[in-house]
């Protein structure tokens, strides 16, 4: 397993996500290994669930489809192990499937895995105290959300706990392209004081975003 810390190294990391189990089971290994060839330095592997409140239309089609394909949380860390090593991974997922199988249970099957992180959409940094120590004791990264609209003290909050880098929201609203970044992008960023990478997402689309000056992660 590579720990995340390795995509930060040096250069400005280019981090892909990829729906586990779309079109079909099979076909998760073939793109993993199509990304890592395009220079990605590290991947999130998408947990299916049935209702994904963070994803705009891309990525709830290609939610629905892993699901009919038959992916679930077993056949995901079945999936995981078999993947390569030349890049670290973080899954992405919904708090209900961690709370189902049980907070231990799936931050162990992570580390099994060869997943070095977790990321959250919907459980609030408040509410995650036990999957962030849980993280903490078996030596993976629990992942937190900052958007434009998140408060200082909020934001003093999550970067003191902070653990293989922030998710900086780009802008309101569910995950897909964009045409343009907004003003209040680059005054995110700027908010945000940490030596914790911070990555630039929900909206990133385009070879000009990725690599305005002021993003540091993508």
């Amino acid at each position: 397993m590579k720990d995340i810390s390795y995509a930060f190294m040096d250069k400005k990391a280019l981090i892909t996500y990829i729906c586990a189990g779309d079109p079909k089971i099979g076909a998760t290994p073939a793109i993993v290994e199509a990304l890592i060839r395009g220079g990605t330095d590290l991947i999130e592997l998408g947990l299916p669930f049935s209702d994904p409140i963070a994803d705009g239309p891309t990525i709830q089609a290609a939610t629905q489809r892993a699901l009919q394909s038959g992916m679930n949380p077993d056949l995901f860390f079945e999936l995981a192990k078999k993947l390569p090593n030349d890049v670290p991974y973080a899954v992405m997922t919904y708090y209900n499937l961690i709370f189902h199988r049980g907070i231990e249970k799936f931050v162990k099957d992570c580390k099994e895995s060869g997943i070095s992180g977790i990321i959250v959409p919907d459980l609030p940094p408040e509410e995650a105290t036990e999957l962030h120590e849980t993280c903490k004791k078996h030596g993976l990264h629990s992942i937190h959300f900052i958007a434009p609209t998140t408060t200082k003290e909020r934001i003093k909050r999550i970067t003191k706990d902070a653990s293989g880098f922030i998710y900086l929201v780009a802008r309101l609203g569910v995950t897909g392209a964009r045409e343009d970044l907004q003003e209040s992008t680059r005054s995110l960023i700027q908010r945000v004081e940490t030596t914790t990478p911070k990555a630039v997402g929900f909206g990133i689309s385009t070879p000009k975003q990725a690599i305005e000056k002021y993003i540091e992660e993508i």
